[in-house]
């Protein structure tokens, strides 16, 4: 990969360097100019994912009667982009992480009751020191530096491979396992794919689990979007968001005809901070949860191999409240590391890796 612009032929995915204030940022560009999704190296974390509307034969018609316009990095674009993601705006964004826009969750998801768990025969507090306020969740992968390993750039997508090497014994209070993360993101026209991939490199079993936490829109508010999610279970949790114990915390959709989705509904002014299970898979074993606008005739489909969905309304974000809807992949449920049952599934052994994939498709 090259500095600014970009590496790749004409005919090929794009892909170059940028910054966000002080903060290194990579951008791909489909060679027609009809995508284009930026990340920052801070967490990996994706901060904008632009397509062309339209179906692809409209596209095409739309590309042979735009006029062709300079970018500020030296490409040509031919179409007008729509953004699908509500990420963070500016460098200051990034570095408060306030709502987690589209951040890479590891190597746990979501709270841990108390910030305090026990594993392998010790008590572990995440939050050292901390009274009062003991809130902690999402884990650290969303603010840890990673770097660019790979990238390849085809005439139908790109890869773009991050490394962090930056989870290890005594960086993180509370933590004391060596992980190294790899994330690797696959860009094309209509869909971004991302793959998390944990590795072991130390000498104990780790406890691990990860997810992402992107924020969607395509209409602002969110009320008249339609939802379809194929679940049959709710978690159930206590006012602090954390599950009831045992299996007090699963709820049969069926006794919650509110936040059932399974039949696609629109959400109109539904509060939605929770946690989908039993998702059911298609024939290739991926789960997938359908956002859709009646207006323009626009959708998304988030997939995912396994875990679970959570679903927030972004009621309580500090920047535009309900302009875009959080729909997260998670391997787990909210204080797994205090759940027996998922032991096993977070247990990562010495020399193991672990993977999780997941990602959305544009439905024009």
């Amino acid at each position: 990969m090259k500095g600014r612009g970009g590496g790749g032929t004409a005919d090929t995915f794009r892909i170059a360097e940028g910054r966000l204030g002080d903060e290194p940022t990579v951008t791909v560009s489909a060679p027609d100019g009809q995508a284009r999704a930026t990340l920052a190296l801070r967490g990996a974390t994706l901060l904008s994912w632009q397509v062309a509307r339209g179906a692809p034969g409209q596209l095409t018609e739309l590309t042979e009667l735009t006029e062709l316009t300079e970018l500020t990095d030296g490409y040509r674009d031919e179409a007008e982009l729509t953004e699908l993601t509500d990420g963070y705006r500016d460098e200051a964004e990034l570095l408060s992480q306030d709502g987690v826009r589209a951040g890479l969750l590891a190597p746990f998801p979501n709270r841990v009751a108390d910030g305090r768990y026990h594993h392998g025969g010790h008590d572990h507090d995440l939050l050292p020191g901390v009274v009062g306020d003991r809130l902690i969740y999402h884990g650290f992968a969303r603010e840890a530096p990673f770097r660019i390993v790979g990238a390849t750039a085809t005439a139908n997508s790109a890869r773009l491979l991050l490394r962090s090497t930056s989870i290890r014994p005594g960086r993180y209070p509370g933590y004391p396992f060596a992980l190294d993360l790899d994330v690797e993101y696959t860009i094309g026209r209509r869909e971004l794919a991302i793959e998390i991939r944990a590795t072991n490199v130390g000498e104990t079993t780790a406890l691990y689990a990860s997810g992402w936490h992107p924020y969607f829109t395509l209409s602002r508010p969110i009320d008249d979007l339609v939802l379809q999610i194929p679940a049959h279970t709710l978690i159930r949790t206590d006012a602090s968001l954390i599950p009831l114990p045992g299996k007090e915390a699963l709820l049969p959709l069926d006794r919650c005809p509110d936040l059932d989705f399974r039949t696609p509904r629109k959400l109109g002014d539904a509060v939605i901070d929770a946690c989908f299970a039993d998702l059911a898979p298609g024939p290739d074993g991926r789960t997938e949860t359908i956002l859709s606008d009646p207006a323009t005739g626009d959708g998304l489909r988030l997939w995912q191999y396994g875990g679970y969905l959570h679903v927030f309304t972004g009621d309580t974000l500090a920047r535009d409240r309900r302009a875009s809807i959080a729909l997260e992949p998670v391997e787990t449920t909210t204080d797994a590391f205090n759940r027996p049952e998922h032991t096993t599934a977070l247990s990562l052994k010495p020399g193991r890796q672990r993977e999780f994939r997941f990602g959305v498709t544009y439905l024009p």
